[in-house]
């Protein structure tokens, strides 16, 4: 059995797993005010479903273009320096948001922070990475990526009354500020590196190049594409779904979204957990997980009541999260340390890629609503957009 590991590494693990599951909390709210913001802007500036979805898609655009060369500018330059000026950019591409005066300005805006955040990804990894043991590492990714859920939580609940109260501009100006605290924090007090554990990796350091014509990196990225498929379509039109089929309010939507949210956020913990005890063999969590997440959702897309809906949405959303750090565990557990920005930048495109197929309901939804009793499937509008 082997021994426990000393204080200083221990202390090491902790203020990490702590800084980064800030880090990454300040970074899935903000992706997510824009969707309880949605209502608001496409009201003020006069725009309808369809180019609200070009709001959503303009950040994932940018954000999936940006991961491979995020990943590149890590393991070049150093992890904890990209990863504070993707900090930095992104909350004042986030202030900015809350000045747009026009449709096409807000474009720019999201399409800018979204190239902010896109960096950020695989410098985390690689941060976490240099300063976790292998043994714990995909329980500590698995710990640090339940703040995604927990934002899901989080901001409904926080931000759809401060927009009820001050407006969307708000909001963003907001989210801006707390970027800039987790900014301070990092630089303040990330700990350095730990002394490397897997020294035989740095004698054939790998080119980005071979690491991208791995074909396993891309069958994960093809698996992150799926998962991310569905979580965003989910994120992204399920306040207003639920608002408009259901009629009810912006903030009740966002207690009920919160139900499933938080259901997630154990479910990527344990998925975490999992990731670790079964090693190599993570279609023993993904492939049955999957199945149940699809049932679910089905049933989810044609229930007749609200409590149905809730209830089926928070079953898929536990059977998806489940999978999110098995999906990880190629970058964080088969890479060399020096290689891993390049290859979670990979894996986790392809998540980005869903994000932008995800907020375009427009060419699969019928223009007019179903006279039968059931309603609509979550990624369609069940009546028209205000214009």
């Amino acid at each position: 059995m082997s021994a426990p590991p000393p204080q200083p590494v221990r202390r090491t693990v902790r203020i990490t797993i702590v800084l980064l599951f800030t880090a990454w909390l300040v970074d899935y709210a903000d992706r997510l005010v824009i969707n309880l913001a949605l209502p608001s802007i496409g009201a003020e500036f006069d725009v309808g479903r369809g180019q609200q979805g070009l709001i959503v898609s303009a950040f994932f655009l940018a954000y999936a273009l940006c991961q491979i060369p995020g990943g590149l500018l890590a393991d070049r330059h150093g992890a904890p320096r990209v990863m504070l000026w993707a900090l930095l950019c992104w909350s004042v591409f986030t202030a900015l948001t809350g000045f747009a005066w026009s449709f096409a300005v807000l474009l720019l805006m999201r399409f800018a922070f979204g190239a902010a955040e896109g960096i950020f990804p695989p410098a985390s990894m690689k941060v976490l990475v240099e300063r976790t043991t292998p043994a714990e590492r995909m329980g500590a990714n698995g710990v640090i990526m339940s703040s995604n859920a927990l934002a899901g939580v989080l901001t409904p609940l926080l931000v759809a009354p401060l927009i009820a109260a001050f407006g969307w501009r708000s909001a963003f100006f907001s989210t801006a500020a707390l970027g800039v605290f987790v900014l301070v924090a990092i630089r303040v007090w990330l700990p350095a590196p730990l002394p490397l554990v897997e020294p035989e990796t740095r004698v054939a350091r790998r080119r980005a190049g071979s690491v991208l014509r791995k074909g396993v990196i891309w069958r994960f990225s093809a698996m992150m594409f799926g998962y991310s498929v569905i979580v965003w379509g989910l994120n992204t039109w399920i306040p207003s779904y639920v608002s408009e089929e259901y009629g009810v309010s912006l903030a009740s939507a966002g207690a009920l979204v919160a139900i499933p949210a938080l259901a997630a956020t154990g479910a990527i913990v344990v998925g975490g957990r999992l990731a670790d005890r079964l090693g190599g063999h993570h279609r023993k969590v993904i492939v049955p997980s999957m199945t149940v997440a699809s049932v679910t959702l089905i049933f989810m897309a044609f229930a007749p009541t609200l409590t149905g809906f809730v209830v089926f949405g928070t079953l898929a959303s536990i059977a998806v999260s489940l999978c999110y750090m098995p999906i990880l565990a190629v970058p964080l557990g088969g890479l060399a340390p020096e290689d891993v920005g390049v290859g979670s930048g990979a894996i986790v495109f392809g998540g980005q890629v869903a994000g932008m197929v995800a907020p375009r309901p427009s060419s699969v939804c019928s223009p007019t609503p179903s006279p039968s009793r059931w309603p609509s499937p979550p990624w369609c509008s069940a009546r028209p957009s205000p214009s």
